[in-house]
């Protein structure tokens, strides 16, 4: 048995059955049983004993998970503060950032509901130059950034519209030497390539690689950009004082989906990330190599791109939207339909996405492969 055998089986054997084929897990991943059961006796604990008791005693949990956490993305000493989700997070980050530092570097395929939340922050977005697969043109990227420099760049290393990996660590790497804050969004990252590059801040969300509950992610910020940031809701002066990071984390919180996530990244370190993204990035390769032919599309990224996600452009006329919902209903399998609005300064057509984690096999992949024929032929495209 192979080491990637082995961990596939693991996976599997930690998770209810799966009702069909989820090649979805971009979007969403499914739990554990363990990361199920650690949530649901938070929400016990909260009938029986009261919900701040409760709260108080799963401290140690979560204080674990923000070490975790932290160091997953390379920034052991960071503060790590609990969120909705990435959505959140950016929202918190952007929202708290000094008012005359407005500047914003990015990707044109910047992920859509991200570049609402900058317009509503009032940042200025400049978009980084990129080859012609989407991937950042680094020394041009270098030239412009020292050339006219934000107040920040964000850097979504993997999008949610394409499986092209960015060059993380030397944008880390360039952002240091210029002296200009890189804040990562690790949404689809995260778990999935490695992520520990010392970037100035991260975030992510539970439900996608680490396979945790929905509704709660984190904001990772070094200590002294953190404590430059003016939280919208800061403590006022008649309050017991609070650092950065308290204020904003103020407010109701689901305790038990964080004990959730909290164990999820636990399960992940154990595991053992490197393995985990060695697998994943075979997948991605097993996956368009199965796929290269497949009538009515186009696979997008290159076979040996290291990641899961592959995504395919229709071609003479298939409807993605219609094709995911096919496989769903007949073949009961899980894709993603990825609308324009996922990235709209670089798309100008719907895709259709799949993105397999670990326990999937070569022959659920060409399982996959011949349902797609057949969705494409049934939707009449």
């Amino acid at each position: 048995m192979t080491l990637s055998d082995s961990l596939a089986d693991r996976w599997r054997a930690a998770r209810p059955p799966v009702a069909g084929l989820h090649l979805d897990s971009a979007a969403c991943s499914r739990q554990s049983l363990a990361v199920i059961e650690a949530t649901a006796q938070h929400a016990r604990n909260e009938a029986e004993v009261g919900g701040y008791v409760a709260a108080e005693a799963a401290t140690p949990v979560l204080d674990a998970g923000r070490v975790a956490l932290a160091a997953l993305s390379g920034m052991p000493d960071a503060e790590v503060v609990f969120t909705t989700g990435s959505l959140h997070a950016l929202d918190l980050l952007l929202g708290s950032w000094p008012a005359d530092q407005r500047t914003l570097a990015c990707l044109p395929g910047e992920y859509g509901p991200n570049l609402a939340v900058m317009a509503g922050c009032g940042f200025e977005v400049r978009t980084l130059p990129t080859l012609d697969d989407g991937r950042l043109a680094l020394d041009d990227a270098a030239f412009e950034l020292e050339d006219d420099p934000p107040d920040l760049v964000h850097l979504t290393p993997l999008a949610s519209h394409r499986g092209v990996v960015q060059p993380l660590a030397m944008v880390a790497k360039l952002c240091r030497q210029l002296g200009l804050p890189l804040v990562v969004d690790a949404a689809q990252a995260l778990g999935h390539i490695d992520c520990a590059v010392g970037a100035d801040v991260m975030y992510s969300s539970s439900r996608k690689w680490i396979a945790g509950p929905r509704g709660v992610g984190f904001l990772a910020a070094r200590a002294d950009l953190l404590e430059r940031l003016r939280p919208r809701l800061a403590a006022p002066e008649w309050a017991p004082s609070a650092t950065v990071a308290q204020q904003l984390e103020f407010g109701e919180a689901n305790i038990a989906a964080r004990v959730g996530f909290s164990l999820a990244v636990g399960e992940h370190l154990a595991y053992g990330p490197d393995v985990v993204r060695a697998r994943l990035a075979e997948l991605g390769g097993i996956s368009r190599a199965a796929l290269a032919d497949a009538p009515g599309w186009a696979v997008v990224e290159e076979v040996e791109e290291p990641s899961a996600i592959t995504t395919l452009a229709p071609v003479d006329g298939a409807d993605p939207e219609a094709v995911r919902a096919w496989l769903l209903a007949e073949r009961r399998i899980v894709t993603t339909f990825v609308g324009v609005q996922r990235a709209p300064l670089e798309l100008t057509a719907p895709l259709l996405r799949i993105s397999p984690h670990v326990d999937t096999t070569a022959d659920d992949l060409e399982m996959f492969a011949a349902a797609l024929i057949a969705a494409t032929a049934a939707t009449g495209t």
